[in-house]
């Protein structure tokens, strides 16, 4: 059938199809853009901090006992 010989109302077809059409919804970006600053800062201070350290001493018991 073409689409001539139809007896629908085009305006009334398109306005039917707009109506189905749900509006996208967006999800808002500064919550992922605020986690990964957060992320990224904390594990620069982290790299700082594992820098600044002092180093770990450790000793053994057999070299320091007497004997």
């Amino acid at each position: 059938m073409k689409p001539s010989e139809s007896r629908l109302d085009p305006a009334e077809v398109a306005m039917a199809r707009a109506l189905l059409k749900s509006p996208v919804r967006r999800d808002p970006l500064w919550p992922a853009l605020v986690a990964a600053t957060a992320l990224a800062l904390l594990s620069v201070l982290f790299a700082a901090v594992a820098v600044v350290a002092p180093p770990l001493t450790t000793e053994h018991v057999a070299r320091t006992a007497p004997g």
